[in-house]
This record gives C-alpha cells, structure tokens and sequence, in this order.
C-alpha cells in the first residue's frame, strides 16, 4: 500500500508556492536507497479514522481536523489550496466563488495559535545512505514573524519522537497517525510533498495536546539540537555563529511558550556571553535583566549569582543602573559560598550537560 493516499489535484501548486524542493533525481536506484525512509512499514497500530485520518491524507481534512484534534492544518494562501481547480479545463467556478468558499472553509477552522509549516526539503547524500532534509517553520497564527523559528529534521528524527511519544501517551497517540516507511520512491516529488503535509498535520495534532505540548519529548525535538550546537560553538570561541544559534534557540522556545523553564534561561546565558564577546555590551545587559526578572521570585538558582555578576559588570559598563543587582547579590553573598567561589555566567554556559 502507498504511504498516503491522496488525491494530486493540488500538488504542483503546492510545490511551486511555499515548498521549495531541491533534489537531482526523480527515481532512485534500488542500492541506494533512503536511510530514513527506506525498508519494510513500521509496525504502528492500524490507520485511524476521523481527525487523524488527516495525517496520512497529506493534511486534507478541514472540518473534521478542527473539531477532533482542536488544530487546523496550515494555510498556504487562496492559490495554493484553490487554484487548481480553477484552472481545470472546463472549471466554472468564478473568482468570486473561489473567494467565498475560501472564507467559509477558514470560518470552519478552528483558532490555532501555533503554525507548523514545511517550507523546504533537500535530498542529502552522505556516502552509502542518502535521506530528505525538511525544514519546518513554526508560525504565530495571525502575525508575521521578522525572524521566524525554524528547524531541519529528517525523517529518522520525526520517527524517534513519534516512538518515544507512543511509549509514554499509547492513549493520546493512539488516534494520531504516523507516514510509514517505504520501499520504493522515497525522492519523488509527490512523495516529499505528501510526507512535508503529514509531517506538518503530525505536529499539529501533537500540539492540539495538553500534556504531549508540556513534555520534555515533545520540546526537546524543537530546541535541544539548536542549544547543543550553540554550546559547542561557545565553547570553540566561534561566537558570532553560536550567538545566531541561541537565537533560534530563543525563538523555538518563545513559539512554545517554554519561557521560565532552566533551558531557557541558558539559551539566555548562551545570548549574554555571546553578545559580551562580540563588544554588543547594551545587547548582553538586555539579556542579563530578562534572565533576572524571571529569576525575581527564586531565592536561589545556580545561574542566579553569575547573572547578578554578569549585570553589575555590564551596567557599569553601559552606564545602567546597577544598585540593585548589587544588592542582590550581597544578600546571596551572605547566605551562600562565598563570591570568589562562584563561576562565571561563561564557566556555567560551558560545563552545564545538555543531555
């Protein structure tokens, strides 16, 4: 059976529009066939009816979507789901038709405040394996992102997640749809676009899920591989590209709304250093004050001593205010080890393990 089946009325818009596909080779040879995606189909339960049916129809399940899973698939504008069929030989369908049958089909979506959205695949060859490379930018429903979030994942890695996820919430996962692996054309163009749809409605769905959103599986497939490269990047001196990886890392974590967790106060720690470093000194005093204000109502935190350090220093040094921080740490000075014992804001960044 294929991996999704789906009608292909709509594909060539779709990767012509906002998915960019870049591969060299429309059928792949037999003995080099795609790592990630190649053998025999996974042994997942059998294929759900409903909501979740939508994954493995490349995300075409409007109204049933919204109401079982609470997620709408992503938008891709009135050309890329509609304009197809106006340009069918012998369609009727008017402009002013097309537009309203858009506003009711976006009327009977539900509201969804986080977009998931393939926007590019590249076929990688590395030696004897060969796979796809997805990027998925993760939207604000209704806003426009200046600097979007974005992540690079391969199939291998949406398959890791779905088996941990299925491991720990069999329940919850249970009517969530899976793309299966395949034997044969996994480079083609109408096979990529079906997988980057599935993958999109895939996030989503987990998304739309309270507890599978809060878990540590869930958050770390988006931001810990951006945080473990920007962390070797700072620790190689290679600061003007490990701060563009913080970054992101900021970013992913904001879209998530994983703001006060200890991840996301290093990836402040990983802005702070980076910027100090490259001589943006009112940038690193921004990042410093941000870490202190969520770290307003702890009485003690291991990076709480090297941000207060860290902001006396570069408040002196942008002329900011500093008397409270300093304040701050001589209560911390009195009711712990003493200051010269405490590392730096860097030494914690460098020796903290991101496992």
């Amino acid at each position: 059976s294929s991996e999704l089946e789906d009608d292909t009325e709509g594909l060539s818009t779709r990767l012509s529009g906002t998915l960019s596909f870049t591969s060299h080779e429309e059928e792949e040879d037999e003995e080099n066939e795609e790592e990630d995606g190649a053998g025999e189909e996974l042994g997942e339960p059998p294929q759900p009816t409903g909501a979740a049916a939508g994954a493995e129809n490349g995300g075409r399940c409007w109204g049933r979507c919204a109401e079982g899973a609470g997620a709408a698939a992503p938008l891709w504008g009135t050309r890329g789901m509609w304009g197809s069929a106006a340009e069918r030989p012998g369609s009727s369908m008017l402009t002013r038709q097309l537009q309203e049958l858009w506003r009711k089909s976006r009327g009977s979506l539900a509201p969804q405040r986080l977009l998931f959205e393939v926007t590019s695949a590249s076929v990688v060859s590395e030696r004897s394996s060969k796979y796809v490379l997805y990027t998925i930018y993760l939207i604000r429903s209704g806003q426009f992102d200046k600097a979007p979030a974005a992540i690079t994942r391969r199939y291998s890695d949406f398959e890791r997640l779905n088996r941990r996820l299925r491991c720990r919430f069999g329940c919850d996962m249970a009517g969530i749809a899976f793309p299966r692996k395949r034997l044969r054309r996994n480079f083609t163009a109408e096979t990529i676009a079906k997988r980057s749809r599935a993958f999109e409605q895939f996030l989503s769905h987990l998304h739309s899920i309270a507890e599978i959103r809060r878990s540590p599986e869930f958050l770390e497939f988006f931001f810990l591989q951006d945080l473990r490269t920007a962390q070797r990047l700072t620790c190689t001196g290679m600061y003007r590209e490990a701060l563009a990886t913080w970054a992101n890392a900021y970013r992913l974590q904001d879209r998530l709304g994983v703001c006060s967790s200890g991840r996301f106060l290093l990836t402040l720690a990983g802005l702070a250093v980076c910027h100090q470093e490259l001589d943006e000194l009112s940038e690193a005093h921004g990042c410093c004050e941000q870490a202190l204000q969520l770290l307003e109502a702890q009485g003690s935190h291991p990076l709480l001593g090297p941000f207060l350090q860290a902001h006396i220093h570069l408040a002196w040094k942008v002329g900011k205010d500093k008397r409270r921080s300093e304040a701050r740490l001589q209560d911390l000075r009195e009711a712990g080890p003493p200051l010269q014992q405490q590392p730096t804001l860097k030494e914690c960044l460098i020796k903290e393990p991101l496992e």
